[in-house]
This record gives C-alpha cells, sequence and structure tokens, in this order.
C-alpha cells in the first residue's frame, strides 16, 4: 500500500511540475512560456499616435486615447476605421502595441502592415501583419504575407496560433524591413520575438518590397475570408468592435518628395554614424538567442505556411527551397 501510495504521489508531482512550465492552458491546447530575447523596441523612440499618424478612413470610429499617445480603433455595422503613416518609408523598424476586443469576432480582421497601394495600384508592396478573429472558443490567429511589385497572386501566408491572450493586454506587434542590401531581411516580430524572416535573396528579389511605404493600423469585416474561408461572418449583435494602440515606433528613411535628394540623405536617425535607422549586425542577422525564439515561434506555434503546402501550388514558389 505504501508502494501504491509513493507512485501515487510521483506522478501527481511530475504532473505538477509539467504545469508548472505552462503559463495557461488555452482552447488550442497548451501555452508555452516564451525564451528570452532581446528587445529591439528598445533600440527606437516611442512616439505620439498622433504624432506619426492621421486618420485614412472611419473618423468617427477613430478615438485618440492618453492625450494623443494612443488611439482606439471601431468596427460597426456603419464602418471600420484606420489610421496611416503621415511619411513614406524606405525601409526601417515599425512597432504597434495592440490590445483586441474579446468575445466573439469572427470575420474581424484587425491590421497591422505597410503598403504603397496608393501610389502603385497596379504594382504596389505590401508587408502584412493581419490578426483574424474566431468564432465561439477559438484563438485569434496571425497571420504574415509578404509581396511586391504586384505579386498578389502568390500568397506567402504563415499563420501562428498567439502564446498568449491577446484581449487581456497589450502586445507589441513588429516589422523589421531592410531593403537596401540584397542579403538582409524582412523580419516579423511579436513581442520581439521573430516568428519569420524573409531574406531579400536572388530567389524572391522579383517580389521583394522595394518601394517607398506607408504604414497602416486598420479594423475591418473581412467575412468573405477571414475566418475559415469566410465560413464565419462578422456578427454585428457583438459589435463594437475595438482595438486599443499605443507603444508607437516608427523610425525609418522618410521618403522626400524631392527626386533631387536621395533617399540615404533623409534617414530620420541621427544618433548612427550610418543614416541607416536599422544598420547593425543587431538588424542584419538573428542572435543565438533570436534564432532560438524562432525556432521556438515557428516549431510551437505555425499552424501554416505556404511553403509546406502542395495542395496549393504544385511547384512551390522558388524562396521556399531555403525558407526560415
Amino acid at each position: 500500500m505504501e508502494n501504491i501510495f509513493k507512485i501515487k504521489k510521483a506522478s501527481i508531482v511530475g504532473l505538477l511540475l509539467i504545469l508548472c512550465s505552462l503559463e495557461e492552458v488555452h482552447s488550442r491546447g497548451p501555452i508555452y512560456t516564451p525564451p528570452e530575447v532581446e528587445r529591439l523596441t528598445d533600440h527606437f523612440s516611442r512616439i505620439q499616435t498622433n504624432q506619426g499618424y492621421t486618420v485614412s478612413f472611419g473618423a468617427p470610429n477613430v478615438r485618440l486615447t492618453n492625450n494623443g499617445s494612443g488611439a482606439d480603433l471601431s468596427l460597426d455595422k456603419t464602418s471600420g476605421s484606420g489610421l496611416v503613416s503621415k511619411n513614406k518609408y524606405y525601409y526601417g523598424f515599425f512597432n504597434a502595441a495592440i490590445k483586441l476586443p474579446a468575445g466573439f469576432t469572427s470575420g474581424v480582421v484587425v491590421a497591422y502592415y505597410l503598403s504603397n497601394a496608393d501610389v502603385f495600384p497596379h504594382n504596389h508592396d505590401e508587408i502584412d501583419i493581419e490578426l483574424l478573429g474566431h468564432e465561439k472558443r477559438r484563438d485569434w490567429v496571425l497571420q504574415t504575407n509578404i509581396y511586391g511589385n504586384g505579386s498578389v497572386r502568390t500568397g506567402r501566408e504563415e499563420k501562428f496560433y498567439l502564446w498568449f491572450d491577446p484581449t487581456q493586454s497589450f502586445h507589441d506587434y513588429s516589422i523589421l524591413w531592410n531593403n537596401h542590401h540584397i542579403v538582409l531581411p524582412c523580419r516579423f516580430l511579436v513581442d520581439n520575438i521573430p516568428i519569420r524572416q524573409v531574406i531579400h535573396s536572388a530567389a524572391i528579389a522579383a517580389v521583394y518590397p522595394s518601394k517607398a511605404m506607408s504604414v497602416h493600423a486598420t479594423i475591418w469585416d473581412g467575412s468573405e475570408w477571414a475566418t475559415h474561408g469566410g465560413k464565419y461572418p462578422v456578427d454585428y449583435k457583438f459589435a463594437p468592435f475595438t482595438i486599443s494602440m499605443k507603444g508607437i515606433e516608427m523610425e525609418g528613411c522618410v521618403m522626400n518628395n524631392n527626386k533631387s535628394i536621395s533617399k540615404d540623405s533623409v534617414c530620420s536617425r541621427n544618433s548612427l554614424s550610418s543614416l541607416d535607422p536599422v544598420d547593425g549586425e543587431q538588424f542584419a542577422k538573428l542572435s543565438s538567442q533570436q534564432m532560438a525564439g524562432l525556432g521556438w515561434a515557428r516549431g510551437k506555434h505555425m499552424f501554416y505556411s505556404y511553403c509546406q503546402d502542395k495542395s496549393r501550388y504544385k511547384v512551390l514558389p522558388p524562396e521556399c527551397s531555403n525558407a526560415v
């Protein structure tokens, strides 16, 4: 009897140790404590939302908060809403801390992205972080995408489950975009953990974003596609759907309309010997900590990559042979 008790006690202790290694149990399964990584967000200055952005659409559904340092954007039956940066950037680091709406959010799309579709409507570039709402008892999904020179017919999506509840507090969503050197990456980060990097290699050069882009933050109705291919549209009886933003960072090479001025002469950062705001080894390649974070995020939380979708592509896009 004593031996049986010892076995049961050991089993309980083992189970408790396993549970202690988890932050919580989510509807998709366990959410693990993320690894420690360098905080790229600490390298750049934060600005007021009203200093860096202007309203792009849905003005009645945009409300500045904390004396303009933050903003609430809402979607209701009349309209979604959005902000667009006052400047256009050639490359740089872009961040927003966002808190998402809770509850039944199927069909709702929250997007933080770079685009120049207003200037190049049939030949535009785009770098996307999209947060896709969910049906009851499901989680928000994070989707990333990238394309250049109007290459929208070839989707380069990757999808992730988050390791936290994005409706309970603010979390950082960041894009690091290098463009001027062919071997440098575009990188997506969540709370400073790299989840994806796209190397500007010869394989992807023709569709790699290369033209100056604006920074956008939006919430809108994606009923036709966002939740299980449009199976679950937005249910406006749960509206309004509101996101809160703060922690704005936008530091890059600002486009100047004076064509006689080169883009390298108008970069916004003065503290570096180089005018490039994302210069230096910490931006050119991942550290060992960041590599571990990238492997952790992709191994535990990525559930879809276009580079693994052979039913969609009979011949995978050329960059998939060395995708990270």
